[in-house]
């Protein structure tokens, strides 16, 4: 295991505290606290529960499925009878069924919006699109004709997160998903109409992958105001894993931005969370699309993880939730602390 995140879990071992009891045994620092196929996670407390949203259910169950928790520990999918809840089971006329990814939601001026991924029919590429409910539960419905964005000539627009900053501005971050034509990839950021239904102004890059351990790829942007700075959360390289690797190659990372439209730069200590196998600590094989939200005053980030099997080696079985404190050292560098506890299998 690499240096930051040692220290990364050394630092944060016992600050969690919703962590398993102190044991005789020291608990592994990264466990799911959903073990289902959730890709894509995104929480939103709401009225004294957690709502979790993620990318499409297996067997087509649900566009954008949801589980649901009171104390972020222990999570149940959220069902309508004995079929899966789907926040959006109706999608826009210009999407096509099975492909809709990465959903997020912001809460604006009394409604809420929906901004998610999916397949354009035209064209075949992955596109952004956004819908809105009064329910956080939904549906999220949208009667648009086409999607909010799409970089056809990019390969498509995936992974929109929306901000609002201090001042109230919206903004919303993507990725053009250009890996998929055979091209390096960007993320991108422009500001948002006042309604959260609209993108005005001009696109601007902030980041590529350029860098050594991002290979091919980076993608889902999160963006966090710590004071009057910002972090730029990211994954990189390849979410998956080739034949000859035992454990996938995705990570993350995050940039510095001195405004949220950028300029901004890389961490020089990234990746700040990849893949291990440690006979103590256990194993994670892919960390990432990650998210942060905060509660009750303390901020926390989630992402997703292989179902890995024994050995740790990676199966084909979906990717599970983790949650976990966010703490900043006395540099206002991330410091991602042990995973909350889920309640054994």
């Amino acid at each position: 295991m690499r240096k930051p995140v040692l220290a990364a879990l050394a630092a944060l071992i016992a600050s969690a505290s919703l962590a398993a009891p102190a044991s005789s045994k020291e608990p592994e620092p990264f466990v799911p606290v959903y073990r289902a196929n959730f890709p894509d996670p995104f929480v939103l407390p709401h009225q004294g529960r957690y709502l979790a949203y993620a990318t499409n259910a297996d067997r087509d169950q649900a566009n954008v499925q949801m589980a649901v928790s009171e104390d972020l520990v222990t999570w149940a999918p959220l069902k309508d009878g004995a079929r899966l809840h789907d926040a959006m089971p109706v999608l826009p006329a210009w999407a096509q069924r099975g492909w809709t990814w990465a959903p997020e939601v912001m809460e604006l001026d009394g409604r809420y919006l929906l901004f998610f991924t999916a397949r354009e029919k035209a064209s075949g590429r992955q596109c952004t699109g956004v819908a809105a409910s009064v329910d956080p539960l939904g549906p999220f419905n949208s009667d648009a004709a086409e999607p909010l964005i799409c970089q056809r000539d990019l390969g498509g627009t995936i992974d929109a997160s929306p901000f609002r900053d201090a001042d109230g501005r919206l903004y919303l971050y993507y990725k053009a998903d250009a890996n998929a034509v055979g091209k390096p990839t960007h993320i991108y950021v422009q500001p948002m109409t006042a309604d959260g239904l609209g993108l005005t102004g001009e696109a601007v890059t902030l980041l590529a992958n350029d860098q050594p351990w991002e290979a091919h790829v980076i993608e889902s942007p999160t963006m966090v105001r710590r004071g009057e700075g910002y972090v730029l959360f990211y994954s990189a390289n390849h979410f998956g894993w080739e034949p000859h690797q035992r454990l996938s190659p995705y990570a993350m990372g995050y940039a510095t931005c001195e405004g949220p439209l950028g300029p901004c730069t890389d961490a020089p200590e990234n990746p700040i969370l990849y893949s291990y196998a440690d006979h103590k600590a256990g194993c994670l094989s892919g960390p990432g699309h990650q998210a942060v939200f905060t509660d009750k005053g303390r901020q926390y980030i989630l992402f997703h993880a292989h179902i890995a099997r024994g050995g740790c080696q990676n199966a084909r079985k979906g990717r599970a939730m983790y949650i976990a404190p966010l703490g900043w050292d006395a540099d206002g560098r991330p410091v991602i602390g042990t995973s909350l506890r889920a309640s054994p299998d």
